[in-house]
């Protein structure tokens, strides 16, 4: 019996592809399948346009084998669950053919990663390694030229607003609100109304050609957008 392939997550940073690791770059010059997710069939990927540069100087670059799953951004776990089943069944076959596949997911491939749902799936099943990836809020900062955190301080990541979200802000130094272009009017009123100094940026497009800083928040809110808040108590 031939033996299966290594299914191999790969975190591919916020956009630049000069920050892609070392170790995933190697893994995407040889690796014979790459499967990069999408919202929509007419939308592109914004993981494989990064990792392009990479990809198309293989000698084998027309052979590679690209698969692009449809992961929608919508909210019916329903339609969600099949969606990676099936995206996870296309990986088996694969792998059961002995072939290693690279799954390329934004930022870093264990924060809110497309990559977890597959991942779940068949950690059982599949041998696979996870490699990391730069997340989009260190990006941010480092793009701002401002620490996120220093000596004792907390840092909280919000993916979006719940009723947990004002305890939360008490015990929080610097807040990453992940997913900005979904944030409510609600949500900055909560934060803006907090009794405590602080400053407010935000970060479009971080790293890529079209990058974008705000003083505040963000209200074109396109997709690829991180809103920073630290707390700068007396």
């Amino acid at each position: 019996m031939a033996e299966t392939g290594k299914l191999i997550g790969i975190g591919v940073g916020p956009g630049d592809t000069e920050l892609l690791t070392l170790k995933a770059a190697r893994v995407l010059k040889t690796v014979p399948v790459i499967f990069s997710p999408k919202s929509a069939k007419e939308k592109e990927s914004i993981a494989l346009s990064i990792v392009k540069p990479i990809i198309e100087e293989r000698s084998d670059y027309k052979r590679l084998m690209v698969v692009e799953p449809i992961f929608p951004m919508i909210e019916d776990l329903k339609e969600l669950e099949r969606c990676w089943n099936s995206a996870a069944e296309m990986i088996a076959q694969y792998l059961d053919s002995g072939r290693d596949v690279a799954f390329i997911t934004l930022g870093d491939s264990s924060v809110f990663s497309t990559y977890a749902y597959v991942q779940k799936k068949l950690i059982e099943r599949y041998e696979i390694e996870t490699i990391p990836g730069i997340t989009s809020f260190t990006a941010c900062a480092a793009t701002k030229n401002k620490p996120l955190v220093e000596k004792n301080d907390i840092l909280t990541i919000v993916p979006k607003i719940d009723d947990r979200l004002e305890k939360i802000l008490e015990y929080s130094d610097s807040v990453v609100l992940m997913k900005a272009s979904r944030n409510t009017s609600e949500l900055e009123s909560i934060i803006k109304n907090k009794d405590r100094h602080k400053e407010i940026y935000s970060v479009q497009n971080c790293t890529r050609e079209n990058e974008k800083i705000i003083e505040g928040f963000s209200h074109e809110k396109p997709y690829l957008t991180t809103t920073i808040i630290n707390f700068e108590d007396e």
